[in-house]
Protein backbone atom coordinates (compact mmCIF):
# COMPACT_ATOMS: atom_id res chain seq x y z
CA UNK A 1 0.00 0.00 0.00
CA UNK A 2 1.34 3.62 -1.22
CA UNK A 3 1.48 6.50 1.23
CA UNK A 4 -1.70 7.93 -0.45
CA UNK A 5 -4.01 4.24 -0.50
CA UNK A 6 -6.33 3.01 1.97
CA UNK A 7 -9.11 0.81 2.03
CA UNK A 8 -12.48 1.58 3.08
CA UNK A 9 -15.19 -1.07 3.88
CA UNK A 10 -19.02 -1.23 3.51
CA UNK A 11 -21.93 -3.96 4.31
CA UNK A 12 -25.68 -4.72 3.14
CA UNK A 13 -27.93 -7.09 4.42
CA UNK A 14 -30.14 -9.78 2.50
CA UNK A 15 -34.13 -9.74 2.45
CA UNK A 16 -34.12 -12.69 5.53
CA UNK A 17 -31.62 -10.20 7.98
CA UNK A 18 -33.67 -9.83 10.82
CA UNK A 19 -33.62 -6.15 10.66
CA UNK A 20 -34.68 -6.41 7.29
CA UNK A 21 -37.11 -8.52 7.40
CA UNK A 22 -39.02 -5.64 10.71
CA UNK A 23 -38.03 -2.87 7.67
CA UNK A 24 -40.31 -4.84 5.16
CA UNK A 25 -43.39 -5.42 7.30
CA UNK A 26 -43.20 -1.76 8.08
CA UNK A 27 -42.96 -0.06 4.71
CA UNK A 28 -45.35 -3.10 3.88
CA UNK A 29 -47.85 -1.64 6.59
CA UNK A 30 -47.22 1.92 5.09
CA UNK A 31 -47.80 1.23 1.44
CA UNK A 32 -50.91 -0.46 2.50
CA UNK A 33 -52.23 2.89 4.21
CA UNK A 34 -51.55 5.15 1.41
CA UNK A 35 -52.63 2.79 -1.16
CA UNK A 36 -56.06 3.42 0.72
CA UNK A 37 -55.34 6.71 2.09
CA UNK A 38 -52.89 8.82 0.96
CA UNK A 39 -53.55 10.89 3.57
CA UNK A 40 -52.33 8.39 6.25
CA UNK A 41 -50.05 8.78 9.05
CA UNK A 42 -47.60 5.99 10.04
CA UNK A 43 -45.04 5.25 12.24
CA UNK A 44 -44.76 1.90 11.99
CA UNK A 45 -42.00 -0.07 14.41
CA UNK A 46 -41.81 -3.73 13.61
CA UNK A 47 -40.50 -6.66 16.00
CA UNK A 48 -39.32 -10.22 15.24
CA UNK A 49 -38.28 -13.00 17.49
CA UNK A 50 -38.21 -16.66 16.82
CA UNK A 51 -42.19 -17.18 16.02
CA UNK A 52 -43.56 -13.79 17.14
CA UNK A 53 -43.84 -10.72 15.15
CA UNK A 54 -44.81 -7.21 16.97
CA UNK A 55 -46.28 -4.21 15.86
CA UNK A 56 -46.17 -0.84 17.26
CA UNK A 57 -46.15 2.54 16.72
CA UNK A 58 -48.63 5.63 15.89
CA UNK A 59 -50.85 5.03 12.72
CA UNK A 60 -53.99 7.62 11.94
CA UNK A 61 -55.91 6.05 8.50
CA UNK A 62 -59.31 6.13 7.24
CA UNK A 63 -58.47 2.68 5.73
CA UNK A 64 -59.61 -0.54 6.90
CA UNK A 65 -56.59 -2.99 6.80
CA UNK A 66 -56.06 -6.24 7.74
CA UNK A 67 -52.52 -5.68 9.78
CA UNK A 68 -51.88 -9.62 10.42
CA UNK A 69 -52.79 -10.76 6.44
CA UNK A 70 -50.23 -7.29 5.33
CA UNK A 71 -47.39 -8.97 7.91
CA UNK A 72 -47.80 -12.72 6.60
CA UNK A 73 -47.96 -11.49 2.67
CA UNK A 74 -44.40 -9.44 4.02
CA UNK A 75 -42.87 -12.54 5.21
CA UNK A 76 -44.30 -14.91 2.47
CA UNK A 77 -42.91 -12.28 -0.19
CA UNK A 78 -38.94 -12.10 1.95
CA UNK A 79 -39.03 -16.12 1.68
CA UNK A 80 -39.56 -17.85 4.74
CA UNK A 81 -42.17 -20.28 3.90
CA UNK A 82 -39.50 -23.30 4.30
CA UNK A 83 -40.83 -25.90 6.06
CA UNK A 84 -38.47 -26.33 8.58
CA UNK A 85 -38.46 -22.36 9.33
CA UNK A 86 -39.11 -21.33 12.76
CA UNK A 87 -40.20 -18.31 11.45
CA UNK A 88 -42.28 -19.05 8.96
CA UNK A 89 -45.19 -16.73 7.18
CA UNK A 90 -48.28 -18.78 7.91
CA UNK A 91 -47.31 -19.93 11.55
CA UNK A 92 -45.91 -16.72 13.32
CA UNK A 93 -47.43 -15.37 16.47
CA UNK A 94 -48.67 -11.53 15.59
CA UNK A 95 -49.10 -8.79 18.04
CA UNK A 96 -50.94 -5.24 17.09
CA UNK A 97 -49.76 -2.88 19.83
CA UNK A 98 -50.80 0.49 16.99
CA UNK A 99 -51.99 3.44 18.40
CA UNK A 100 -53.51 6.70 16.91
CA UNK A 101 -50.83 9.89 16.03
CA UNK A 102 -50.22 12.19 19.09
CA UNK A 103 -52.40 15.06 19.36
CA UNK A 104 -49.80 17.39 20.22
CA UNK A 105 -47.44 16.26 17.25
CA UNK A 106 -50.08 16.14 15.01
CA UNK A 107 -50.99 20.21 15.20
CA UNK A 108 -47.34 20.63 14.42
CA UNK A 109 -47.53 18.78 11.11
CA UNK A 110 -51.08 19.95 10.36
CA UNK A 111 -51.29 22.61 7.53
CA UNK A 112 -53.48 24.74 10.51
CA UNK A 113 -52.70 27.42 12.75
CA UNK A 114 -52.09 26.64 16.31
CA UNK A 115 -51.46 27.79 19.16
CA UNK A 116 -47.67 28.46 20.14
CA UNK A 117 -47.23 27.17 16.58
CA UNK A 118 -45.84 30.07 14.52
CA UNK A 119 -47.33 29.95 10.75
CA UNK A 120 -50.64 27.63 9.72
CA UNK A 121 -48.34 25.48 7.57
CA UNK A 122 -47.64 22.07 7.58
CA UNK A 123 -44.50 21.67 9.55
CA UNK A 124 -41.77 18.87 9.53
CA UNK A 125 -42.98 16.10 11.78
CA UNK A 126 -39.26 16.25 13.92
CA UNK A 127 -36.34 18.18 14.80
CA UNK A 128 -33.39 16.28 12.78
CA UNK A 129 -30.59 17.03 10.22
CA UNK A 130 -30.68 14.58 7.29
CA UNK A 131 -27.56 14.30 4.73
CA UNK A 132 -27.70 13.61 0.82
CA UNK A 133 -24.86 12.18 -0.92
CA UNK A 134 -23.42 11.69 -4.83
CA UNK A 135 -20.39 11.49 -6.30
CA UNK A 136 -18.91 9.83 -9.64
CA UNK A 137 -17.10 6.06 -8.33
CA UNK A 138 -20.42 4.74 -10.22
CA UNK A 139 -22.90 4.86 -12.37
CA UNK A 140 -25.31 5.39 -9.96
CA UNK A 141 -23.47 8.05 -8.35
CA UNK A 142 -22.93 6.34 -5.65
CA UNK A 143 -19.84 5.02 -3.00
CA UNK A 144 -18.05 2.02 -4.86
CA UNK A 145 -18.17 -0.13 -2.03
CA UNK A 146 -21.86 0.03 -0.63
CA UNK A 147 -23.23 -0.80 -4.63
CA UNK A 148 -21.04 -3.40 -4.52
CA UNK A 149 -21.82 -5.39 -1.37
CA UNK A 150 -25.93 -4.44 -2.56
CA UNK A 151 -25.24 -5.94 -6.09
CA UNK A 152 -24.04 -9.92 -4.71
CA UNK A 153 -27.06 -9.62 -2.08
CA UNK A 154 -29.54 -8.63 -5.19
CA UNK A 155 -28.00 -11.56 -7.20
CA UNK A 156 -28.05 -13.87 -4.31
CA UNK A 157 -32.14 -13.13 -3.67
CA UNK A 158 -32.65 -13.72 -7.42
CA UNK A 159 -31.06 -17.31 -7.54
CA UNK A 160 -32.86 -18.12 -4.09
CA UNK A 161 -36.49 -16.68 -5.78
CA UNK A 162 -36.09 -18.41 -9.07
CA UNK A 163 -35.32 -21.73 -7.92
CA UNK A 164 -32.08 -21.89 -9.45
CA UNK A 165 -30.24 -22.91 -6.35
CA UNK A 166 -32.13 -25.06 -3.69
CA UNK A 167 -30.01 -24.42 -0.76
CA UNK A 168 -30.17 -20.68 -0.29
CA UNK A 169 -31.89 -19.54 1.87
CA UNK A 170 -32.90 -15.99 3.00
CA UNK A 171 -30.78 -14.35 5.48
CA UNK A 172 -27.31 -12.81 3.92
CA UNK A 173 -24.79 -10.40 5.06
CA UNK A 174 -22.34 -8.52 2.64
CA UNK A 175 -19.13 -6.67 2.89
CA UNK A 176 -17.27 -5.17 0.38
CA UNK A 177 -13.44 -3.57 1.28
CA UNK A 178 -12.27 -1.13 -1.59
CA UNK A 179 -8.66 0.24 -1.79
CA UNK A 180 -8.52 3.92 -2.74
CA UNK A 181 -6.13 6.48 -3.44
CA UNK A 182 -6.81 10.67 -4.51
CA UNK A 183 -8.38 9.44 -7.53
CA UNK A 184 -10.92 7.00 -5.93
CA UNK A 185 -10.92 3.55 -5.79
CA UNK A 186 -8.58 1.15 -7.51
CA UNK A 187 -9.37 -2.56 -6.59
CA UNK A 188 -11.40 -4.69 -4.71
CA UNK A 189 -9.43 -5.67 -1.54
CA UNK A 190 -11.92 -8.19 0.88
CA UNK A 191 -15.17 -9.77 -0.33
CA UNK A 192 -17.25 -11.04 2.85
CA UNK A 193 -20.06 -13.19 2.35
CA UNK A 194 -21.96 -15.22 4.58
CA UNK A 195 -25.40 -16.62 3.46
CA UNK A 196 -28.12 -18.94 5.25
CA UNK A 197 -28.24 -22.66 4.01
CA UNK A 198 -29.61 -26.20 4.13
CA UNK A 199 -28.05 -28.29 6.46
CA UNK A 200 -27.27 -31.05 4.00
CA UNK A 201 -24.93 -28.73 1.43
CA UNK A 202 -20.85 -28.64 2.05
CA UNK A 203 -19.06 -25.58 2.80
CA UNK A 204 -16.18 -26.21 0.01
CA UNK A 205 -19.80 -26.17 -2.37
CA UNK A 206 -21.11 -22.70 -1.11
CA UNK A 207 -18.03 -21.20 -1.21
CA UNK A 208 -16.88 -22.24 -4.62
CA UNK A 209 -20.68 -21.20 -5.95
CA UNK A 210 -20.57 -17.77 -4.29
CA UNK A 211 -17.24 -17.16 -5.22
CA UNK A 212 -17.30 -18.13 -8.99
CA UNK A 213 -21.16 -17.68 -9.71
CA UNK A 214 -21.66 -14.91 -7.53
CA UNK A 215 -19.24 -12.19 -6.62
CA UNK A 216 -17.57 -12.74 -9.90
CA UNK A 217 -20.25 -12.71 -12.22
CA UNK A 218 -21.79 -8.90 -10.89
CA UNK A 219 -18.53 -7.11 -9.63
CA UNK A 220 -16.26 -5.08 -11.96
CA UNK A 221 -13.75 -7.72 -13.29
CA UNK A 222 -11.60 -4.99 -13.43
CA UNK A 223 -11.71 -4.42 -9.81
CA UNK A 224 -11.05 -8.21 -8.97
CA UNK A 225 -7.43 -9.27 -8.67
CA UNK A 226 -5.51 -12.08 -7.82
CA UNK A 227 -4.71 -10.58 -4.50
CA UNK A 228 -8.51 -10.01 -4.03
CA UNK A 229 -9.45 -12.51 -1.07
CA UNK A 230 -12.85 -13.95 -0.35
CA UNK A 231 -14.35 -14.89 2.51
CA UNK A 232 -17.09 -16.84 2.82
CA UNK A 233 -19.84 -17.93 5.87
CA UNK A 234 -16.22 -17.53 7.86
CA UNK A 235 -18.03 -19.19 10.93
CA UNK A 236 -17.95 -22.55 8.24
CA UNK A 237 -21.98 -22.93 8.95
CA UNK A 238 -24.90 -20.67 8.44
CA UNK A 239 -28.31 -22.74 9.25
CA UNK A 240 -29.75 -21.45 11.85
CA UNK A 241 -30.54 -17.60 10.87
CA UNK A 242 -33.21 -14.78 10.44
CA UNK A 243 -35.79 -14.21 13.74
CA UNK A 244 -34.88 -17.53 14.86
CA UNK A 245 -31.14 -16.93 15.40
CA UNK A 246 -31.59 -13.10 16.38
CA UNK A 247 -34.24 -10.72 17.07
CA UNK A 248 -34.73 -8.05 14.43
CA UNK A 249 -35.84 -4.45 14.81
CA UNK A 250 -37.17 -1.86 12.09
CA UNK A 251 -34.59 0.91 11.72
CA UNK A 252 -31.38 -0.86 12.94
CA UNK A 253 -29.69 -0.91 9.69
CA UNK A 254 -29.86 3.02 8.83
CA UNK A 255 -25.77 2.50 6.87
CA UNK A 256 -27.17 -0.07 5.03
CA UNK A 257 -30.12 1.82 3.58
CA UNK A 258 -27.75 5.22 2.86
CA UNK A 259 -24.26 5.33 2.10
CA UNK A 260 -22.78 2.70 3.26
CA UNK A 261 -20.58 5.43 6.13
CA UNK A 262 -19.35 6.75 3.60
CA UNK A 263 -21.37 9.60 3.35
CA UNK A 264 -22.48 11.26 7.14
CA UNK A 265 -26.06 10.36 8.28
CA UNK A 266 -28.26 12.21 10.43
CA UNK A 267 -29.54 8.99 12.35
CA UNK A 268 -32.95 8.84 11.89
CA UNK A 269 -34.16 5.84 10.19
CA UNK A 270 -36.58 5.44 6.99
CA UNK A 271 -38.94 2.29 6.87
CA UNK A 272 -42.30 2.67 8.48
CA UNK A 273 -42.13 6.51 8.06
CA UNK A 274 -44.87 8.24 6.14
CA UNK A 275 -43.33 11.34 4.19
CA UNK A 276 -44.43 14.07 6.62
CA UNK A 277 -41.62 12.53 8.62
CA UNK A 278 -38.46 14.40 7.49
CA UNK A 279 -36.27 11.54 8.48
CA UNK A 280 -37.39 10.22 5.58
CA UNK A 281 -38.47 12.74 2.90
CA UNK A 282 -35.93 15.40 3.52
CA UNK A 283 -33.35 12.76 3.40
CA UNK A 284 -34.44 11.69 -0.09
CA UNK A 285 -34.79 15.38 -0.85
CA UNK A 286 -31.37 15.86 -0.11
CA UNK A 287 -30.14 13.13 -2.15
CA UNK A 288 -32.11 14.45 -4.85
CA UNK A 289 -30.37 17.77 -5.10
CA UNK A 290 -26.99 16.30 -4.40
CA UNK A 291 -27.47 13.43 -7.47
CA UNK A 292 -28.45 16.27 -9.47
CA UNK A 293 -25.45 18.72 -8.72
CA UNK A 294 -23.31 16.02 -9.94
CA UNK A 295 -25.29 15.49 -13.10
CA UNK A 296 -25.02 19.41 -13.57
CA UNK A 297 -20.76 18.82 -13.70
CA UNK A 298 -21.22 21.34 -11.14
CA UNK A 299 -19.17 19.02 -8.43
CA UNK A 300 -17.87 15.67 -8.53
CA UNK A 301 -18.50 14.69 -4.74
CA UNK A 302 -21.34 16.47 -2.89
CA UNK A 303 -22.63 16.22 0.26
CA UNK A 304 -25.97 18.26 1.15
CA UNK A 305 -27.04 18.71 4.86
CA UNK A 306 -30.34 19.95 5.80
CA UNK A 307 -31.85 20.48 9.44
CA UNK A 308 -35.53 20.89 10.49
CA UNK A 309 -37.58 22.05 13.72
CA UNK A 310 -40.34 20.34 14.50
CA UNK A 311 -43.68 22.13 13.76
CA UNK A 312 -41.66 24.61 12.05
CA UNK A 313 -41.68 24.24 7.81
CA UNK A 314 -38.84 26.23 6.62
CA UNK A 315 -35.23 23.99 6.98
CA UNK A 316 -33.13 25.74 10.05
CA UNK A 317 -30.06 25.44 8.04
CA UNK A 318 -29.24 24.01 4.78
CA UNK A 319 -25.36 23.21 3.87
CA UNK A 320 -23.60 22.09 0.73
CA UNK A 321 -19.81 20.35 0.90
CA UNK A 322 -18.04 19.72 -2.34
CA UNK A 323 -14.68 18.82 -1.20
CA UNK A 324 -12.63 20.98 -3.21
CA UNK A 325 -14.50 18.99 -6.37
CA UNK A 326 -17.02 22.08 -7.03
CA UNK A 327 -16.40 24.17 -10.92
CA UNK A 328 -18.00 27.08 -9.03
CA UNK A 329 -17.95 28.12 -5.19
CA UNK A 330 -19.69 26.00 -3.04
CA UNK A 331 -21.78 29.35 -1.80
CA UNK A 332 -22.84 29.39 -5.16
CA UNK A 333 -24.36 26.21 -5.65
CA UNK A 334 -25.88 26.98 -2.82
CA UNK A 335 -27.67 29.85 -3.88
CA UNK A 336 -28.65 27.88 -6.99
CA UNK A 337 -30.15 25.07 -5.19
CA UNK A 338 -32.16 27.51 -2.66
CA UNK A 339 -33.46 28.93 -5.74
CA UNK A 340 -34.43 25.73 -7.93
CA UNK A 341 -35.86 23.51 -5.27
CA UNK A 342 -38.22 24.00 -2.25
CA UNK A 343 -37.23 22.41 1.41
CA UNK A 344 -40.69 22.64 3.20
CA UNK A 345 -41.60 19.73 3.83
CA UNK A 346 -45.21 19.98 1.91
CA UNK A 347 -42.82 20.83 -0.99
CA UNK A 348 -40.72 18.02 -0.55
CA UNK A 349 -43.59 15.49 -0.75
CA UNK A 350 -45.19 17.50 -3.56
CA UNK A 351 -41.83 17.92 -5.89
CA UNK A 352 -41.08 13.89 -5.60
CA UNK A 353 -44.83 12.77 -5.35
CA UNK A 354 -44.63 10.68 -1.76
CA UNK A 355 -48.00 9.95 -1.02
CA UNK A 356 -47.54 6.97 -2.74
CA UNK A 357 -47.50 3.19 -2.06
CA UNK A 358 -43.47 3.34 -3.01
CA UNK A 359 -41.96 2.75 -0.11
CA UNK A 360 -41.74 -1.35 0.12
CA UNK A 361 -39.32 -1.05 -3.13
CA UNK A 362 -36.66 1.13 -0.93
CA UNK A 363 -36.39 -1.60 1.78
CA UNK A 364 -33.76 -3.56 0.72
CA UNK A 365 -30.24 -2.84 -0.88
CA UNK A 366 -30.22 0.59 0.03
CA UNK A 367 -32.79 3.76 -0.84
CA UNK A 368 -30.50 5.02 -2.93
CA UNK A 369 -29.12 4.28 -6.49
CA UNK A 370 -32.28 2.64 -8.02
CA UNK A 371 -33.02 4.50 -11.16
CA UNK A 372 -36.68 4.13 -11.28
CA UNK A 373 -37.41 6.00 -7.70
CA UNK A 374 -38.32 9.89 -7.73
CA UNK A 375 -35.11 11.28 -5.85
CA UNK A 376 -32.73 8.89 -8.19
CA UNK A 377 -34.01 11.54 -11.27
CA UNK A 378 -31.52 14.43 -12.45
CA UNK A 379 -34.17 16.00 -14.61
CA UNK A 380 -33.68 19.53 -13.08
CA UNK A 381 -29.74 19.61 -13.44
CA UNK A 382 -30.20 21.64 -16.18
CA UNK A 383 -32.52 24.11 -14.50
CA UNK A 384 -30.08 23.89 -11.25
CA UNK A 385 -26.56 24.54 -14.10
CA UNK A 386 -28.43 27.63 -15.87
CA UNK A 387 -29.19 29.29 -11.99
CA UNK A 388 -25.82 29.02 -10.88
CA UNK A 389 -24.82 30.56 -14.35
CA UNK A 390 -28.08 33.13 -13.25
CA UNK A 391 -26.06 33.87 -10.26
CA UNK A 392 -23.00 34.88 -11.91
CA UNK A 393 -20.20 32.27 -10.87
CA UNK A 394 -17.28 32.14 -12.52
CA UNK A 395 -16.91 29.36 -14.85
CA UNK A 396 -13.33 28.28 -13.53
CA UNK A 397 -12.99 29.58 -10.16
CA UNK A 398 -11.69 26.50 -7.56
CA UNK A 399 -14.52 25.85 -4.66
CA UNK A 400 -14.46 28.12 -1.69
Amino acid sequence: MTPNEYVFSSESVGEGHPDKVSDYISDSVLDACLAADPESRVACETLVKSNHVILAGEITTSAELNFEEIVRQAIREIGYVNGDDVFHADKVFFSNLLTTQSADIAQGVDARSAEGKETDEQGAGDQGIMFGYACRETPEMMPAAIMYAHQILMELARLRKSGEVSWLRPDCKSQVSVRCDANGPIRIDTVVVSTQHTADVSHATIKDFIVNKVIRQVLPGHMLAESTRYLVNPTGRFVIGGPEGDAGLTGRKIIVDTYGGWGRHGGGAFSGKDPSKVDRSAAYMCRWVAKTVVAAGLADIVELQAAYAIGYSEPVSIRVETFDTGKVPDAIIEAAIREVFQFKPAAIVEQLDLLRPIYRATTHYGHFGKADLPWEQTNKAGELKAAVERIGAPETTHAS
